[in-house]
């Protein structure tokens, strides 16, 4: 837990009030989202017994299993699922723009939209995923086949989980982790966990919070509880009243979605979450490209190099990502000024004209005095970038101690067009407040992964075997072997 969620968390035990801990929204919020809530019988590890969804408020849909743990009501909840996901994500694969790439040169297509999910928990994203992996694969002719559908289901599920992984993707959200990226309550992180807790922290406050501790489940676990009390004697004898009981157990945590997403909406969007979210929608269109050319199911493990190299898209995701969260946001930026990675101040010197003509060619490198009253624990030589302008690098020329503070001195590279006079506002001027840190968004390229034959037999690569010696002997040095060890398998001599 970072110093400023600390102090946040402690705030909100004295207040009883959740506190924000971000000053804009960091997630996409689409326009219509669809929102699942996934329910799974208990001690099972997948079983569906009931979802509620739709892109409505008013008028949820609701699906149950009458027994969870036979095969074909199971298979039967899979195509109704099926049957109101499959055509929400088909409608986005419709029309598409041109997005320029190779400088301008050349175009690709793009849809111009991409479809939303939103479950309650983490957890809701981990029985998707297992619902995925065991629907993709199922045959749709021969012994036990399924309809169409259901195969299809479980490929988009596993896009959809596999997208949740990434940091910063919105494909497929769930409520906790987006209200615990906004605000703070006064419990652990752990209990923040249970969604109806959290949402009643952040609406009215500590009391409510501790009425809803005792309210319907947000899934996709069941209470056990009411498993032994309620659920096992109506699935024991087909109960008709069974889709009722969990249509109410169900309508609380639907209806608290659709406040979560109210609450976010009333944030403004930071900066840079439209550009993850063209990034979400460039891996739609692949994906549904590659549906649409016959593409094989996504393998039910990665091979070594594949697995290598999801890790490496994931990290540097995850770095990205940070950054992008600060530069938006001030209070998230304030983290990196506690731990010395940042510092705010005032430009007192600016040099907007200055060129360097010391290489082969002059160039612009303009340099500017910041004083700060914060520490500063950069040394000479380290490359800084403002969040308020993220292409141009500020080089640390020398730190000076001066009035309450230092006065850093640094110089300007890159951002400020491409002659010897820098562009109008590229070059911060005198009385500017600045804030610079070590953190960039400058692409970093990952490191060279080997081809999967080349990896060692333990790792999905071919075995190597020594080279057998050459069973021909040499005439002069050989001996007699004696009668047959070197006759053809017709007897004759060799």
């Amino acid at each position: 837990m970072s110093t400023l969620t600390a102090l946040a968390r402690a705030q909100a035990v004295v207040a009883g009030q959740a506190q924000p801990v971000a000053t804009v929204r960091h997630v996409h919020v689409h326009d219509h989202p669809i929102v699942l809530i996934p329910l799974a019988m208990a001690g099972e590890a997948i079983a569906p017994l009931a979802a509620m969804v739709g892109t409505d408020p008013a008028h949820p849909r609701l699906l149950t299993v009458a027994q969870p743990r036979n095969r074909d009501d199971r298979f039967r909840f899979a195509t109704e699922l099926a049957e109101i996901l499959v055509p929400h994500v088909d409608s986005f694969a419709t029309d598409t723009e041109d997005v320029p790439v190779d400088r301008g040169k050349d175009v690709r297509q793009r849809y111009v939209d991409a479809p939303q999910i939103w479950v309650p928990n983490p957890a809701g994203i981990d029985f998707l995923r297992l619902l995925g992996r065991s629907t993709r694969f199922r045959r749709i002719d021969g012994d036990y086949p399924v309809p169409p559908a259901v195969p299809l289901l479980g490929r988009w599920l596993t896009f959809f989980a596999n997208s949740a992984e990434v940091p910063g993707s919105a494909l497929l959200t769930n409520a906790v982790q987006a209200l615990g990226l906004h605000w703070v309550t006064g419990q652990s992180g752990a209990e923040d966990a249970q969604f109806g807790v959290q949402l009643a922290w952040i609406e009215q406050g500590a009391a409510a919070a501790r009425e809803a501790e005792n309210g319907p489940v947000a899934g996709p676990a069941t209470d056990p509880d009411f498993d032994n009390r309620v659920l096992a004697p109506l699935i024991e004898r087909s109960a008709p009243e069974l889709p009722k009981v969990l249509h109410d157990l169900l309508l609380p945590t639907w209806q608290r979605m659709w406040r979560t997403l109210t609450l976010l909406r009333r944030l403004p969007p930071g900066d840079r979450v439209r550009s993850r979210w063209d990034a979400d929608r460039d891996a739609f269109t692949a994906f549904s490209q590659n549906l649409a050319e016959g593409g094989p199911p996504q393998p039910r493990r990665d091979g070594a190099v594949a697995a290598a190299a999801r890790l490496q898209r994931l990290e540097t995701a995850a770095a990205r990502y940070a950054v992008q969260r600060a530069f938006d946001d001030p209070l998230v930026l304030a983290e990196y000024r506690l731990n010395g990675s940042a510092f705010a101040g005032i430009v007192t010197l600016a040099n907007p004209d200055r060129v360097d003509d010391t290489g082969k060619r002059p160039v612009l490198r303009p340099r500017i005095m910041v004083h700060t009253t914060e520490p500063v624990r950069m040394e000479p030589g380290t490359n800084l970038t403002s969040p308020a302008r993220p292409a141009q690098k500020a080089k640390v020329i020398s730190i000076l101690p001066a009035a309450g503070g230092h006065d850093v001195l640094l110089e300007l590279s890159g951002g400020m067009g491409r002659r010897l006079i820098a562009d109008p506002g590229s070059v911060p001027t005198i009385g500017e407040p600045i804030t610079l840190t070590t953190l960039s968004e400058a692409y970093r390229p990952g490191g060279a992964l080997p081809d999967p034959t080349e990896t060692p037999w333990t790792h999905g690569g071919p075995p190597v075997y020594d080279q057998p010696p050459d069973p021909t002997p040499d005439p002069d040095t050989a001996t007699d072997p004696g009668p047959g060890l070197l006759s053809d398998p017709a007897g004759t001599s060799a």
